[in-house]
């Protein structure tokens, strides 16, 4: 029988490695490590320096480097919702004044209270920003599963918008219906946290 080991913290070398030389298996074990301890809060001395880690890192690094871990992890886990929320944040930073028009144009065809349920104010794109660099600083707490809907409930808004404001038909619908599905994964996400199953 195989001992039980923790994932080693990744630093940049698992970053500069060929792909054929890290087990995909390994990095999503330290995927899900670093995301529960960054998320969940560290439970010992030896999480709480992983976590100093990890965030200093992602301070030299940037998130890119933390948010490789995150890429393979299942959809309906804690690292496939960072995974998720990173995609949302990054491109909100690349294109802020798209994102604020799609954003803007989803809300007049989506009203705010049939987005999400119990999301009357939906973050627009610097909040989302924002919101997921929190996260990812470990300083949501209890709050995880609301700021999941609210994610959500930009990402489905901005989906709706990209659909009506589609200059590209076809490619648009396929992209705005990934963001709706985005959606849907974090909307579930944020059920399972609310009932302490999301891992």
């Amino acid at each position: 029988m195989t001992q039980y080991h923790r994932p080693a913290l990744p630093g940049p070398e698992l970053f500069e490695a060929q792909a054929g030389e890290v087990d995909p298996a390994d990095r999503i074990e330290a995927g899900t490590r670093v995301a529960t301890l960054l998320v969940r809060g560290p439970r010992d001395a030896d999480d709480q320096a992983l976590v100093d880690r990890v965030l200093h890192l992602a301070d030299e690094e940037g998130l890119d480097a933390l948010a490789e871990l995150w890429s393979g992890a299942p959809v309906d886990s804690l690292a496939g919702c960072l995974w998720r929320l990173y995609v949302l944040r990054t491109w909100v930073r690349r294109q802020p004044d798209l994102a604020a028009r799609e954003f803007a144009a989803g809300k007049q065809f989506a009203p705010v209270d049939e987005v999400i349920a119990g999301v009357e104010d939906p973050p627009g794109p610097t909040e989302v920003a924002e919101l997921v660099d929190t996260l990812v600083r470990g300083l949501v707490g209890d709050d995880l599963a609301t700021t999941l809907d609210r994610a959500a409930a930009f990402a489905r808004l901005v989906g709706v918008g990209r659909a009506h404001l589609a200059d590209d038909p076809p490619q648009s619908t396929q992209s705005a219906a990934r963001l709706v599905e985005t959606a849907h994964v974090l909307q579930h996400a944020a059920r399972q946290e609310r009932l302490g199953s999301l891992r």
